[in-house]
């Protein structure tokens, strides 16, 4: 029986400060409620990818729409104005 070996080091040694910084983890943190209606919103469209809309799905559509828009929002107005360059 052949063994077989690879000819080259198996796996590229990764850097140990591949984590996110503190400062990175809370930026996502302050996004996640953007992100949660973005998700929200892709969720009712693509519910309507194999099937036409009805009322209902027009209104699902259309708070999610409003969800991010709020979520949008108030996200800049936490982060307040940007600075002049």
């Amino acid at each position: 029986m052949k063994h077989i070996v690879a000819r080259q080091k198996p796996v590229t040694v990764l850097p140990s400060d591949l984590e996110p910084a503190d400062a990175e983890l809370a930026a996502i943190e302050a996004e996640m409620p953007v992100i949660s209606a973005e998700v929200e919103l892709l969720d009712a469209l693509i519910a309507l990818l194999d099937r036409p809309a009805s009322e209902f799905d027009a209104g699902r559509i259309r708070r999610a729409h409003n969800r991010v828009w709020t979520a949008r929002r108030d996200l800049a107005n936490r982060q307040g104005p940007l600075e002049a360059a």
